[in-house]
């Protein structure tokens, strides 16, 4: 069995989500308190603003090429796991699909 990175969870819109717990309930009531200032987001992974980043893979003939990628962004793809070049090519693909919408 091969290991995976991936944690999947089903959302059933017929039943109400769970009753907030009495401390669910006073973290909430405390963070609305606070100003937006106020509010530590350095545990919340950035989010790049570009229309793309809901990239998803869709099957198409491969071309083998050689491409020199950031070091930085290539670790970032390495550390997602397996298949990191499958999600480098579908984010390529988001892009090229948000331009040809955009003309």
């Amino acid at each position: 069995m091969s290991k995976s990175n991936t944690v999947k969870r089903t959302l059933d819109l017929t039943k109400p989500p769970p009753p907030l717990t009495a401390e669910q309930k006073a973290r909430l009531e405390a963070l609305d308190a606070l100003s937006d200032d106020q509010i530590d987001y350095s545990d919340i992974p950035s989010k790049p603003d570009a229309v793309w980043v809901k990239a998803v893979h869709f099957p198409h003939a491969k071309k083998q090429i050689t491409l020199r990628i950031d070091e930085d962004v290539l670790i970032f793809f390495r550390e997602t796991g397996s298949r990191y070049q499958t999600r480098i090519n579908a984010v390529l693909r988001s892009y090229v699909e948000a331009q040809k919408a955009a003309q």
